[in-house]
């Protein structure tokens, strides 16, 4: 007998010991037989992952097997929003009220991904507001008053660092701050991807990329539940958008399905363990998400072996029976579907049985348990918010990604003049930057669930001024949207007064970007009986576009009304003012972008004319000083686009129909329908497959992208040897390269490898991609120093590198011939060289 197996034996031991004689304290009366110490004992001192949800397994069962109906009915479900009895402080609608009589304690969520969002603590004084159609206090919900917490750049960024220690570190930061917060569950990571580069909440999820993702998603997922917490992979699955999201019927292929929108998640259960997964409002090929059962119970369960449970997203479940039956275990915020009245007829009919509501449960509260929430007292304590704060400005510092450079970067620190110039309609140089952030109102007030509340930001002329020092000025310039007139630090000056300012300068720094939060995809109008509609989608891409309220569908008029910014004509124009400090225009010039995601650049700005360019995403509290250390060279910047930038009038949306976005009436019911009509196409692989014909590769070079999936520079160069392939097992091999820092500062490279897989592919679906991407490393290096980077190959990875999804056989296959192997700097063909070709079969090199 093993060691584990001894384990199970024993501690299978001390829970049977526990019914009959449950532990027994001088000045505390007897434990309920699944908190007796002996037990508790046994899972904290479990040695494995396994042996700790078997004894968790068995504590749920015994739970359960005390537990009335009723009791049973009420823990499916959230609360309706109330004062937390453990927490008289907290007005709160994201949790279960809890059993003290069965010592299950209150179980607490928050929203993510982007730091603890709509936390379950909102001010106790809103207990007494008006109700909302629901019965409750909306405000429960989505609160500025929502409990304090650290505002990390967005996930987006996080996975722009291509580090897995960097989401690693993401997660540490939710983590404690959840166990401060006395929180048990992270609505998070997102899963979802860049499909649509104008997606509402593109900033909450990790690119275009499956693999990469998946990758990031596994890092965060480890750092959060290794601490005794449930993260929560969301939205499951084929949620790419928010235009009528609560209704849309997605039509997506299962091969379609299996190779890029689940791959991600596939990796979440299998490599990360993931102990909670939450179902989606839309329906996927005919199914609701919470009551698919080809996802919730084919896919997850049985092909996946998920042993945790499934949680609705707010109000998505749409039925009582169906979810309960086909895979579904927990409804949120409150009893709707499972309404106890509800959930008794269904019993009475004998549409449902008692045995399915034991089942759901336990798959809870085996994660439960299995975290210690049941062993741990509900309580608070302070934040550290400058420990968060460090934290947040170093996973910042490790996300911006800079596009190009004409020399321009970094800044000198003896600089005596800059001038910063922004919109006056919007955001990007007047406050710190996170998504759904409105003009003139405090961060966190956006209106999204992810919205999180800090106790502090840093704009982004605190953080200039903080770098320049005393020895130089920062002026802010903010111009109107006709581009016409401006203000100079606050006072009225004409558009050429402020011109001439920045032709005087030391040097210039113009802020820009796409800002957009839960709710609404950028460049969304309501029509008019108040349905979504895009037009032009591509429209949501431009520096130009933009409504005061990016978690609300667009109006022709009115308070949300859609503008045009004139951001490109302001960047163009001051480019080409006559500069007067003795550099031309574009070589003291720096544009910094705040992106949700991608942004459709114009050509003008596109090489050596342009201007230098970083891509700094939604950078949260600690905007200013993030955007200040890379601009100075505190930070040498080494992150990689995660997303594909394309050139302006030559992005995917400019050439989508409308049946795959916003989704055309359609089917039985005449749903609003979006078809995954691109296939294999989306990001990079849209642009290396050129379905459209209107982007044919040129030297290695696509001429309908600025910026390619993997770009990025370094304020240091780097060069690397050829790659060499070894094989090192069946089916395993290792890609190995030598990269030199030829530059005079420390600085990181991203080493990637995509493989192109053999013409057979095809025979098994649909037409793959020139490349996918399947591994890389970063690697920091000082001036001088070299270091070898081995980046491994598994066909039999989770992520299937190698392999085709094969509908007709339902299963994955790696189709027969060579694979050809790229090592380089980023997606382009331009930045790649082959490595080698490999034969699956045969594990052979060549």
């Amino acid at each position: 007998m093993s060691a584990a197996s001894r384990y199970l034996t024993f501690g299978a031991s001390l829970v049977a010991l526990s019914i009959g004689s449950p532990a027994v304290r001088a000045d505390a009366p007897p434990a309920n037989p699944w908190m007796a110490d002996s037990v508790v004992t046994a899972q904290q001192a479990a040695p494995t992952d396994e042996v700790r949800e078997t004894v968790a397994r068995q504590r749920a069962r015994l739970l359960i097997g005390a537990m009335t109906l009723d009791q049973k009915l009420q823990q499916l479900t959230g609360a309706r929003p109330e004062i937390l009895p453990e927490l008289p402080q907290c007005f709160g609608g994201r949790h279960v009220s809890g059993i003290a009589a069965l010592d299950i304690p209150t179980f607490r969520i928050t929203n993510g991904p982007v730091g603890l969002g709509q936390n379950d603590c909102v001010s106790a004084e809103l207990a007494a507001g008006p109700s909302n159609p629901f019965g409750v206090n909306g405000k429960a919900y989505t609160h500025p008053s929502s409990a304090k917490a650290t505002a990390l750049p967005s996930a987006l960024a996080a996975a722009a660092s291509f580090d897995p220690a960097v989401a690693g570190l993401y997660g540490e930061v939710i983590a404690t701050e959840m166990h401060d917060l006395g929180l048990h569950v992270f609505e998070a990571p997102g899963l979802n991807l860049a499909r649509l580069p104008i997606l509402g909440r593109n900033f909450e999820y990790f690119g275009e990329d499956p693999f990469l993702s998946g990758t990031m998603a596994v890092a965060e997922i480890r750092a959060i539940q290794s601490r005794g917490l449930i993260a929560m992979a969301k939205h499951f699955a084929a949620n790419e958008q928010e235009t009528n999201r609560m209704t849309i019927q997605t039509t997506v292929d299962r091969q379609t399905l299996r190779e890029l929108y689940l791959l991600p998640f596939e990796m979440a259960v299998k490599d990360g363990k993931v102990a909670a997964v939450m179902c989606a409002y839309n329906f996927v090929n005919g199914q609701s998400s919470c009551e698919n059962r080809e996802l919730l119970t084919d896919v997850l369960r049985k092909d996946w072996g998920f042993g945790g449970y499934v949680q609705t997203d707010f109000f998505a479940q749409k039925s009582t029976v169906a979810p309960l039956r086909n895979g579904l275990d927990h409804e949120m915020p409150m009893p709707m579907q499972w309404a106890p009245a509800k959930l008794k007829t269904a019993l009475a009919a004998g549409d449902i049985t008692e045995a399915m509501i034991d089942q759901a449960l336990e798959r809870r509260y085996v994660q439960a348990f299995k975290a210690g929430i049941f062993d741990r007292k509900l309580a608070l304590r302070p934040i550290d918010y400058a420990a968060g704060g460090r934290k947040a400005r170093e996973i910042g510092g490790r996300a911006a990604v800079l596009l190009q450079n004409n020399g321009v970067l970094p800044l000198s620190g003896k600089l005596r003049s800059l001038v910063l110039i922004g919109k006056a309609s919007q955001v990007y140089a007047q406050q710190a930057v996170a998504g759904g952030v409105v003009l003139g109102e405090p961060m966190g007030s956006g209106g999204g669930s992810s919205d999180v509340v800090p106790q502090y930001t840093v704009s982004p002329v605190e953080g200039l001024r903080a770098a320049l020092g005393a020895g130089g000025t920062v002026q802010l310039v903010l111009v109107d949207d006709a581009n016409t007139g401006a203000t100079i630090d606050g006072r009225a000056a004409s558009l050429d007064e402020a011109l001439a300012l920045a032709a005087g300068a030391d040097a210039v720094v113009v802020m820009a970007g796409t800002v957009a939060e839960e709710g609404a995809d950028r460049a969304t109008f309501a029509d008019a009986t108040g349905k979504a509609l895009a037009e032009p989608a591509a429209a949501g891409l431009s520096l130009d576009w933009y409504a005061r309220r990016s978690n609300l569908i667009a109006t022709r008029e009115g308070d949300n009304a859609a503008k045009h910014s004139g951001t490109s004509a302001l960047l163009e124009r001051l480019l080409r003012t006559r500069s007067l400090s003795g550099r031309a225009m574009a070589t003291k010039t720096t544009l910094v972008l705040k992106d949700n995601a991608s942004a459709a650049l114009p050509a003008a700005l596109i090489g050596p004319r342009g201007p230098a360019i970083v891509e700094a995403w939604l950078p949260g509290q600690e905007d200013g000083n993030i955007v200040a250390d890379v601009l100075f060279g505190k930070v040498n910047p080494s992150g990689r686009l995660p997303v594909t930038f394309p050139v302006a009038g030559r992005s995917f949306l400019d050439h989508a129909s409308a049946a795959q976005f916003p989704g055309v009436p359609a089917g039985e019911g005449n749903r609003q329908t979006v078809t995954y009509a691109e296939r294999l196409a989306i990001g990079y692989r849209w642009y290396d497959l050129d379905p459209a014909g209107v982007c044919p590769e040129r030297a290695g070079r696509n001429p309908c992208v600025a910026f390619p999936f993997g770009h990025g520079l370094s304020y240091t160069s780097f060069a690397m040897s050829p790659a060499r392939i070894a094989a090192t097992g069946p089916g395993t091999w290792q890609i190995t390269a030598r990269v030199t820092n030829t530059g005079r500062r420390r600085g990181a490279e991203v080493a990637q490898v995509y493989v192109t897989l053999p013409a057979s592919a095809a025979s098994h679906g649909a037409r793959q991609p020139p490349r996918r991407l399947v591994g890389f490393r970063r690697i920091e290096l000082d001036p001088g120093e070299s270091g070898e980077v081995a980046i491994p190959l598994d066909a039999n990875a989770t992520n299937h590198p190698l392999s085709v999804w094969d509908e007709a056989r339902h299963e994955w296959v790696i189709p027969a011939g060579e694979v050809t192997v790229w090592f380089g700097r980023s997606s382009a063909g331009s930045d790649l060289r082959p490595a080698g070709r490999i034969d699956p079969a045969r594990s052979r090199v060549r």
